[in-house]
């Protein structure tokens, strides 16, 4: 890798300042380590920083306040000034004041990021209610990136050490779901998830499950005909342009007997689906990954937490997990470009892995 992505920049938003993000964000800088993979930008504010940090007598936080990025400090942490003014911080409460001020830092953090002032972008959690305004008209942070970046489309990507979720649709009514089961947006999530098992998780012919939309994957007809007339065609069809889909399965069998550690990644119907079994049975701390963003995004799996906001009970260790990815993929993408621009780099790095498995085989025989 060259130089310049040694330490990558890595951005943070705050969320909704009245909840749990601004603590993950501290606790999870704080141990300086972190600074010598990655130089730290959040965007927020000095003032709303020292609230929090308040609440945490045990952490010592020390930072660069900058409003520039040519003035960013590559040994310290940045706080990248959004806003000046005082802002009543009320920890626990749902208020407009929360959603304002998670928009102004999502904001910025976006701009940021497409200007590629920063390689990637950490978010904190916000609230999908008082976020609302002129300005974001959107379920969540997934459609406001799309939105940003222009992305045809996108995969709402649930990851963890043992299993990778996909999601057709995200915010969603149960009673719209099916409308959304179609040829088209089924290839397109194929399409994107093996872009991305390739490009930003380095797996070369990676195997996708597919999950049926009703319960036993539809028995052949006898409870509803979506994976009939629609899934199980586009299984066959998507295997013309090399991708490995398989299914359609159905849904409590396959998590129940441990089907999902065959594949690398499953394409669920729904948010509940999917997002049930990954945090029941995922391993390590599950991070939310944008695929499909000409640009990097990763969250923690979990939302504001107002119950617990502001009295240091919150636990850092998915938003810690979202950190270290993003600046794998980064790392992962640039590997990535490199081999295609050279391929017997990546040639030599199979022969290499080879013959380490091999030698690896031979001392255990």
């Amino acid at each position: 890798m060259n130089s310049e992505l040694q330490k990558p920049v890595i951005g943070f938003t705050c969320g909704d300042i009245n909840g749990i993000g601004i603590e993950l964000i501290i606790k999870s800088l704080t141990d300086h380590r972190i600074l010598d993979i990655c130089v730290p930008v959040v965007f927020g504010s000095n003032k709303s920083i020292n609230f929090y940090r308040k609440s945490l007598p045990d952490i010592n936080f020390m930072y660069n306040s900058t409003k520039e990025f040519n003035k960013l400090s590559y040994k310290q942490i940045n706080i990248f000034n959004c806003w000046e003014e005082e802002v009543q911080i009320n920890p626990g409460t749902l208020n407009e004041i929360g959603g304002k001020y998670a928009f102004l830092s999502l904001q910025a953090g976006v701009k940021a990021l497409k200007e590629k002032n920063i390689h990637a972008l950490v978010t904190a959690p916000i609230h999908k209610k008082n976020i609302q305004s002129d300005k974001f008209k959107y379920s969540g942070h997934t459609p406001y990136l799309m939105a940003e970046f222009n992305a045809p489309d996108v995969v709402m990507f649930l990851v963890a050490d043992n299993m990778r979720v996909g999601l057709l649709t995200e915010h969603v009514a149960i009673n719209e779901i099916a409308q959304y089961i179609t040829k088209d947006n089924i290839i397109s999530k194929l399409k994107l998830m093996h872009k991305s098992l390739v490009e930003d998780f380095g797996i070369d012919k990676p195997r996708i499950a597919v999950l049926g939309l009703n319960p036993h994957a539809g028995d052949e007809g006898l409870i509803g005909t979506e994976e009939e007339t629609v899934i199980r065609p586009v299984i066959k069809e998507i295997k013309q342009h090399n991708i490995l889909a398989f299914g359609p399965y159905s849904a409590d069998a396959f998590f129940a007997r441990g089907h999902y550690e065959k594949f690398d990644a499953i394409l669920a119907m729904y948010h509940d689906q999917g997002l049930i079994p990954f945090k029941s049975l995922s391993i390590g701390e599950g991070v939310n990954f944008t695929a499909g963003l000409n640009a990097i995004r990763t969250s923690p799996d979990h939302g504001v937490a107002f119950d617990i906001a502001g009295k240091n009970k919150a636990d850092n260790t998915s938003f810690l997990a979202a950190t270290f990815m993003a600046i794998d993929i980064i790392r992962r993408k640039y590997d990535y470009a490199d081999a295609r621009k050279n391929p017997l780099k990546k040639l030599s790095a199979r022969l290499f892995a080879n013959a380490v498995d091999e030698r690896v085989d031979e001392t255990e025989g």
